[in-house]
């Protein structure tokens, strides 16, 4: 029997990323104490507030069905902050309510992307974009974000990029693996590739209030681009509630009835007591997400001065997010090698980026996810391992 061509479509090469993070946990399993620095999971504790309306909307019975794109106070609170944030107008028929931002990333594709057209985005990029992309039957065409450039945009690869038949640009800021944070000058000029080729523009921004280098900025909030914008986001990493899997899209009134009827098939409505929950988030600038962001303003910058201790090994200091990004090529080991390598020696588990793309090869992504004094750790652990391999090829360096 034959499957669906939707099955070879989403077997992207990005899947494999995370095999190293599935070994590390059952390392983890046997009783082996692994410092697990792989992926974007908050350790943190989510707000009181978000708690206890969470646990009281449950003690009043919110257990059932839902509005199937949102309550309509909870899009209109979406909606007010957002606008609040981009000083541009935004209602909550401007809002839908999705179950986390890749939910968001995935219908947002499916609406604005179909068979034969092209969607242009930045690399290295997040390892389950490409199967996005690949879901909705469209072509994903990359731009390069090279290391030399503190990865960020060129912007004359990303004109030349754009053709007769992009349909849509993909942004990411701050950006996850790397940590840029987009500058206005690239902002602007994204967006007026936008106005001026008539495309559709979908900006994650879910790191949004984790931008350290220079204040996020949406590109909702230029001249022109409202009407073409499309943003995703949520509390996932802002509030440490990954396991809410609550998130939104923003986007001009003409997707309300589309996203409406791809939910409708999808998912029926999202639970009412994580929406109860949620609201408490939206509707006050609570301070335990101002404590998170500067919590990974400052485990950034401890780990990236422990690792620059690392010989033969480069630190790329993040703009923005909760990842710093270590560069290993000059050990001749590559990425997936050296994070082996330290697994099973040092009890570290950290991210290959090969399958972030091409661009990224050869670095290794570090989740700042755990407290100061254990990622203190990790990264003595890390440079540990680099003086062993660096030590290793003195002798073959030697005799060359």
């Amino acid at each position: 029997m034959k499957l669906a061509p939707l099955v070879e479509r989403i077997a992207s090469k990005g899947a494999a990323a995370w095999q190293i993070h599935f070994d590390a946990l059952r390392k983890r399993e046997t009783g082996e104490d692994v410092i697990l620095l792989t992926v974007g999971d908050p350790d943190q504790a989510p707000p009181a507030a978000v708690i206890e309306a969470t646990i009281g909307a449950l003690r009043r019975g919110r257990t059932g069905y839902s509005p199937i794109v949102g309550y309509p106070e909870v899009r209109a609170a979406i909606a007010a902050r957002f606008e609040r944030r981009t000083g541009q107008p935004c209602t909550a028929e401007n809002v839908v309510v999705v179950p986390g931002a890749q939910a968001g990333l995935y219908c947002a594709l499916q609406c604005l992307a179909g068979a034969g057209d092209e969607v242009v985005v930045g690399e290295p990029l997040y390892a389950n974009y490409e199967a996005v992309v690949g879901a909705a039957g469209a072509r994903m065409v990359t731009v390069p974000l090279r290391p030399e450039t503190g990865f960020h945009l060129d912007l004359q690869a990303f004109a030349r990029a754009i053709t007769p038949k992009t349909k849509l640009v993909w942004i990411n800021s701050p950006h996850n693996p790397t940590g840029a944070v987009m500058t206005p000058a690239e902002l602007e000029t994204v967006a007026e590739a936008c106005r001026r080729h008539d495309l559709w523009l979908l900006s994650d921004e879910v790191y949004e209030d984790l931008a350290f280098a220079r204040p996020h900025v949406s590109p909702w909030s230029l001249p022109g681009m409202a009407e073409r914008t499309v943003v995703v986001s949520s509390l996932s990493k802002s509030h440490a509630i990954p396991g809410y899997r609550f998130g939104w899209i923003i986007g001009p009134t003409v997707l309300a009835k589309p996203m409406f009827n791809l939910l409708l098939c999808m998912l029926y409505g999202g639970p009412p007591f994580i929406q109860d929950g949620a609201l408490a988030a939206l509707k006050a600038e609570l301070p335990e997400a101002a404590r998170l962001s500067a919590d990974y303003r400052k485990r950034s910058a401890l780990l990236a001065d422990i690792l620059d201790e690392a010989p033969q090994c480069k630190v790329i200091r993040p703009e923005g997010g909760m990842f710093v990004l270590l560069d290993v090529r000059a050990t001749g080991l590559g990425s997936e090698g050296f994070a082996y390598g330290l697994l099973k020696r040092e009890s570290v588990a950290v991210l290959p980026c090969d399958g972030f793309g091409a661009s990224a090869v050869g670095h290794l992504r570090i989740s700042l996810t755990t407290d100061e004094a254990r990622l203190a750790d990790a990264g003595r652990r890390i440079v540990r391992y680099a003086r062993q391999i660096a030590q290793r090829n003195e002798p073959a360096r030697a005799s060359g």
